[in-house]
Order: C-alpha cells, then sequence, then structure tokens
C-alpha cells in the first residue's frame, strides 16, 4: 500500500530536474522515514538505478547517447571550423549538432546552460560548449570543447587580418568586404530566428523579449541592468506558478567552491602578470592584455553586449583602429568560424 502511494507521489516529479527523478532515491527515503517505516528505499521498477550524481541526469525524459571521447571531439572539431555568424549562430550551430542530430543533451539542460553562460562575464558560446564538453566527459571534455571552440577561428582571423593590414585598400578586396558586411546581417537574423523559436515559449517569453530589445536598441540602457530585470520578472513569475511539491535542495559547498574560483582566478591573473613584469606596464601587450582581461571581466550578455565598451577602447582610448577598421573587423569575426 505504501509502496503504490509513493509511486503515485513520485510521478510527478518523473523528469522534473534535480530535485525529481534524478534524486528519486532520496525522497522515498524521506518519505518512508515520515510514515515510521523503516527498511531499504523503494525504487520505481521502470527506472534503472544509476552511478550518475543528481545534477548530471537529463532534465527530459529524452533518450540521450553517450559519444565516445573520439567522436565528441570530432564533432567539437567541426563546431569549431563551421561556427559562422558570431555566437547567435555558434549557439545555433551547437544546438543543430549536439541536440537534434546527435542527441547528446536534452533541450532543457542546454537552455538551461546557455541562460547562465549569458550571465556570466566573457563569451558565452564558448562557456556552453566548454560547459557541455565537461558535462559529457569531464575536465578532458571541457578542455577539448573550449579549445577546439577556438583554435580554427583564431587561426582564419590572424590570416585575414594579415590580408586586410597588408592589402585591405585594393578595389577587390574592398568590394569583398561590402558583400561581407550585408552577409552579417543575414547569418545573425537567421540564427536569431532559430534559438528564439525554441527558447521564447510562450506569450510572456515574447513580452519580456521585446521589452528588454527596446530598452537596449531605443533607450541605450545598460545591458546588466535589462538582464537583471528580466531575472527579476522570471523568478516572481516562477514563485508564483503551481508546485508539485517542495524542492530539496542539495547542500552547497561553499569553501570548496571559493578555493577552486580563487585558484582560477590566479590561472587567469597569470599570463597579464608575466607580461607586465616582463615587458612594463606601458607595453603595447601590456596594454592589450589588460583591456580585454578589464572586457572579460566586467561584461555581461555575451559578445554583442561588449561590442560597444570595445569600440570605445580600441577606438577612442587607445587609438588602434579607426571605425571603419573596426567594423571590418566584425565583418570578418561574424563570417569566419
Amino acid at each position: 500500500m505504501i509502496d503504490r502511494h509513493l509511486r503515485r507521489a513520485l510521478r510527478p516529479w518523473q523528469g522534473a530536474g534535480v530535485a525529481g527523478a534524478c534524486c528519486e532515491h532520496s525522497l522515498v527515503t524521506l518519505n518512508l522515514r515520515a510514515s515510521g517505516v523503516s527498511g531499504p528505499p523503494v525504487r520505481r521498477p521502470a527506472q534503472a538505478p544509476s552511478d550518475e550524481p543528481c545534477g548530471d541526469r537529463p532534465l527530459s525524459d529524452v533518450q540521450l547517447a553517450v559519444p565516445s571521447f573520439r567522436d565528441f571531439t570530432l564533432s567539437s572539431l567541426k563546431v569549431g571550423c563551421l561556427g559562422f555568424g558570431g555566437p547567435a549562430g555558434q549557439i545555433a550551430l551547437m544546438h543543430r549538432e549536439w541536440i537534434d542530430e546527435k542527441k547528446w543533451i536534452d533541450e532543457p539542460r542546454y537552455l538551461h546552460a546557455l541562460s547562465y553562460c549569458t550571465l556570466l562575464p566573457g563569451p558565452e558560446a564558448q562557456q556552453l560548449a566548454t560547459y557541455i564538453g565537461w558535462l559529457l566527459h569531464g575536465v578532458r571534455g571541457g578542455l577539448v570543447a573550449g579549445l577546439l571552440f577556438v583554435l580554427p577561428g583564431a587561426v582564419v582571423v590572424i590570416a585575414l587580418a594579415w590580408l586586410y593590414a597588408a592589402h585591405g585598400q585594393t578595389p577587390w578586396l574592398a568590394a569583398a568586404f561590402w558583400g561581407v558586411k550585408a552577409a552579417v546581417l543575414a547569418l545573425v537574423a537567421e540564427a536569431l530566428q532559430r534559438v528564439g523559436k525554441r527558447a521564447l515559449k510562450g506569450r510572456t517569453d515574447l513580452v519580456i523579449a521585446i521589452l528588454a530589445f527596446v530598452a537596449l536598441a531605443v533607450f541605450s540602457a545598460p545591458f546588466p541592468v535589462v538582464i537583471l530585470a528580466a531575472a527579476l520578472i522570471g523568478l516572481i513569475g516562477s514563485r508564483r506558478a503551481a508546485r508539485p511539491a517542495t524542492v530539496v535542495q542539495a547542500a552547497v559547498p561553499w569553501l570548496r567552491t571559493l578555493g577552486v574560483t580563487g585558484l582560477w582566478l590566479v590561472i587567469w591573473l597569470a599570463p597579464l602578470l608575466a607580461v607586465v613584469l616582463a615587458f612594463g606596464p606601458d607595453h603595447w601587450l601590456s596594454r592589450v592584455g589588460e583591456v580585454f582581461a578589464a572586457l572579460a571581466a566586467v561584461t555581461f550578455g555575451g559578445a554583442y553586449a561588449m561590442l560597444a565598451w570595445l569600440q570605445q577602447q580600441a577606438v577612442e582610448v587607445q587609438g588602434w583602429l579607426t571605425t571603419a577598421q573596426m567594423i571590418d573587423g566584425l565583418g570578418l569575426a561574424e563570417t569566419t568560424p
């Protein structure tokens, strides 16, 4: 009798995330103790036991494939070589490659991870690729996904930057750049349509997206303020929504989290410190490092959010580029992997 009631009570939690099916063992144990029943916890026959931690289970009932490290490496290289259209195009490509075609990760987890990466400082598309690599193959998967995401594009952009600096004023190359600028808009619009169709599930989501666009494009509102306002609206809406039961939250190891954060902060600053000590604070390498370190630390909302700040630093403050060169560079970045 108790077993039947527990199964019925746990059914709404199936596929609900960390506190749902992945933590069914804990919920059953708590219910048994509350009922005064001793003995081993009751498991649902339809769900096979797993050694995965709760946070590594999928957020939906979709059957996911488990790629080999070799297959994931080749797929990451493909993403790195075909990631055209800037972050919007890269995010859409990863969705098509790893969700639609490979089915290595479910869509709810992908969208949740994308939301967190958008709130973090730095490039959200690379952070998303690194997270998925870590999710599938641990630390080595994260390193492979992150490096292969960057290296192909870096090689291509360096070669094109040399070509632009050496022959950028020739008529045929100038005409090519005019065509590139026109193609950028089409690439970004297509990627935005693909991601928006999946992320905007209802009328409320669409209204929030429109208001955020108006705030940014018309009123030039600070991007962090817009993101925080949207997050606050989502938080209020989620609290008003009905919940099937109280979510069991796992304890957060704050000391370990702070230690890991401090370690990676030191690793992140070490190259900049080495350059400053070797060449002095006034060397151009030191200035480049300082500008982009600050850019990575304070820019929230992904690559598009930092363009205005980067233009101000590179053109007005440092005088490294002209406005026309900045636009050409953006065209190169959008139309290369």
